[in-house]
């Protein structure tokens, strides 16, 4: 019975890190449930669903503790009065609560969520937030690797994201043609292929384009090169994915109506002077 009694307080820790376990697992399950019936993306919830696991997690080791005597005595008569305690587990986990609360912030100002293509400025390529955990963001790049950023990070980063408030984009489609080809021909050149384009998105207002007040294309003289006149279109497309396809193909078509027009694409010359 002695013995019995000995093994109690471990039992009773035992049996609430197993309550607690399941419970998580449970309410996870709910929460799952709860948004399939709503029609809401799993993955965009997350992080709440980490947030609630990670609080009945602590409670749950907190009640499993309280029932070990040991654990009581030895942090009371160690840390009792002295505040070692506090200050062992605030260096400990400055990192981690500041990661922590970065990431509450980034859920109630929302400056991303999951589905939105961003770009760290400066430190990552352009790519997918795929999940945001209580520590960390992932992103998911083009090349389908994955970058792993702290919160913390994320929240003292410049971002640029392309998804926040709408998703058209505008695109600048640059050529240089040179000092002896036609100007005009060239810009007409460069509208009628944007024009063409089955995903050009067309960003006037019904009134600019009732008053023919803009062109459905934007295209300049951007300035003068060693060898070129540098021409600078701006190019609308419904989404940055679509944008990048719709350069790339410009880059294309435009370089064959060239050809096929007489309009030089420069390269840079040189003159070499031979002095005996």
């Amino acid at each position: 019975m002695e013995v019995f009694n000995h093994f109690t307080p471990f039992i009773f820790a035992a049996l609430t890190m197993i309550t607690t376990f399941y419970l998580v697992k449970l309410i996870k399950k709910i929460i799952n449930e709860l948004l399939k019936k709503a029609n809401q993306e799993v993955a965009k919830f997350n992080f709440i669903k980490y947030s609630i696991a990670g609080v009945l997690y602590i409670l749950g080791m907190g009640i499993a503790l309280s029932f070990i005597p040991i654990f009581k005595s030895v942090s009371q008569s160690i840390f009792a009065g002295s505040g070692i305690l506090a200050v062992i587990l605030g260096f400990a986990s400055q990192q981690t609560l500041s990661n922590i609360l970065s990431g509450i912030l980034i859920e109630l100002f929302k400056p991303f969520q999951i589905g939105d293509r961003i770009t760290v400025l400066g430190k990552t390529p352009i790519g997918v937030v795929e999940d945001i955990t209580l520590r960390h963001t992932v992103i998911r790049t083009y090349e389908n690797k994955r970058i792993i950023i702290p919160n913390a990070t994320m929240s003292n980063e410049l971002i640029e994201n392309v998804d926040i408030i709408e998703g058209k984009v505008c695109k600048f489609f640059e050529i240089g043609i040179s000092y002896d080809s036609d100007v005009d021909r060239a810009i007409d050149i460069i509208r009628e292929e944007v024009l063409s384009h089955k995903d050009y998105f067309d960003n006037r207002t019904e009134a600019e384009i009732r008053d023919g007040t803009l062109p459905p294309v934007t295209v300049k003289v951007n300035g003068y090169g060693d060898s070129s006149v540098n021409l600078k279109a701006w190019v609308w497309a419904p989404d940055n994915t679509v944008g990048r396809q719709l350069l790339w193909d410009l880059n294309y078509s435009v370089k064959k109506r060239f050809d096929a027009e007489g309009i030089e694409v420069p390269y840079p010359y040189r003159t070499i002077v031979m002095k005996k």
